[in-house]
């Protein structure tokens, strides 16, 4: 069976990567023409819930966040990140239509401690054209894989894939519609998650995308699953209370991690972990888990929208979560970050 292919090897995108952040951002806005270098000032934030000094959280130890300010007006609504195997590089969306990235800075202990070498570049199409329309660049998802980058838009609903090359930021390869009758997607409730599944596990390098809020007949969330000769299926994400998926991103045992985000005047705002078991995903059906984590406004929140999950030396898989701010001075642009200590001893276990 054809496969995107996610191995645990260093692959050709990381190397390309390293030398594209070892040229940013002094070089890149000579290579790719409209780069812009931000500079990021932090906020340490030292403990999850506000008032306590409290690390651990069930399964999960709070690991550390910041609090953003970038020096450019673009900075900002970020929707997606992926953090590379070094913990250090990273890529990621906004749902403005950039690419940003940069190098998470860290401590002894692996905490971040801020942010460098941080540049932005509006994302183009395939004659190299970028656009103004909020219509067209909703950028909402993005997952790295090989040599490939997808990213997943909303309100013009597609999967647009990238590729990159050495020093240079992605590149428009292709895009293609979400495989679910697009007529049942919500304008602004489209694919905010899009993740590859690891290769020796049960969905076998396939690639999945989860929307925000756009419901089967029974009220739950569309789901997809993509593999690389084109083949698909549906099925679906069991909704609980008012929450909507905002990102996902699989363990390397091939359980997926589901970011999930409420909002409403009555309620306020608040974020959820789920975890849902490796075997769970087939065709038609209707899945659940476990939750991981759920914080309220009494904690260190903010409108979290992008999720990307790396592995400590000792194999401990280390959730980095960003808030999208949506460019309001009511709003916080944070990073947040979370160890899965418990994630060898539970249920399924962890790679």
């Amino acid at each position: 069976m054809k496969r995107y292919s996610r191995s645990g090897r260093p692959c050709r995108l990381t190397l390309l990567v390293f030398g594209f952040f070892a040229l940013a951002p002094a070089v890149l806005a000579d290579v790719a023409g409209e780069a812009i270098e931000v500079t990021v000032r932090v906020r340490p934030i030292e403990y999850f819930r506000i008032g306590s000094n409290n690390m651990r959280f069930g399964t999960l130890k709070f690991a550390g966040g910041l609090e953003l300010y970038g020096s450019s007006r673009h900075f900002g609504a970020l929707s997606g990140v992926h953090v590379f195997d070094d913990q250090s590089r990273f890529i990621g969306v906004t749902d403005t239509g950039f690419w940003f990235a940069g190098t998470i800075e860290r401590d002894a202990a692996r905490k971040p401690t801020g942010l460098s070498a941080v540049a932005m570049r509006e994302m183009s199409g395939a004659k190299g054209e970028s656009s103004h329309s909020k219509w067209e660049t909703d950028a909402e998802g993005v997952t790295v894989t090989d040599d490939r980058v997808f990213v997943s838009f909303e309100r013009l609903h597609r999967v647009s894939e990238y590729s990159l090359t050495d020093g240079d930021w992605p590149m428009f390869v292709r895009e293609w519609q979400p495989p679910v009758p697009l007529h049942e997607l919500r304008n602004n409730k489209g694919f905010e998650t899009i993740a590859v599944s690891p290769e020796r596990t049960p969905l076998a390098g396939a690639l999945v995308g989860i929307s925000e809020r756009s419901l089967d007949p029974d009220g739950n969330i569309m789901a997809f699953v993509r593999r690389e000769d084109g083949s698909s299926f549906e099925f679906s994400v069991t909704r609980r209370g008012a929450f909507d998926v905002t990102d996902g991103e699989f363990l390397s045992d091939g359980d997926l991690i589901l970011l999930e985000r409420r909002f409403n005047m009555q309620d306020g705002v608040a974020m959820r972990l789920r975890r849902i078991a490796a075997n769970a995903i087939g065709e038609g059906v209707t899945i659940d888990g476990e939750i991981l984590l759920e914080a309220d406004q009494l904690y260190q929140i903010d409108n979290m929208e992008g999720l990307a999950i790396s592995t400590d030396p000792d194999g401990t898989p280390r959730l980095t979560i960003v808030s999208d701010d949506n460019h309001s001075i009511l709003q916080r642009n944070l990073l947040l970050e979370f160890l899965l200590v418990d994630s060898v001893q539970s249920r399924s276990g962890s790679g």
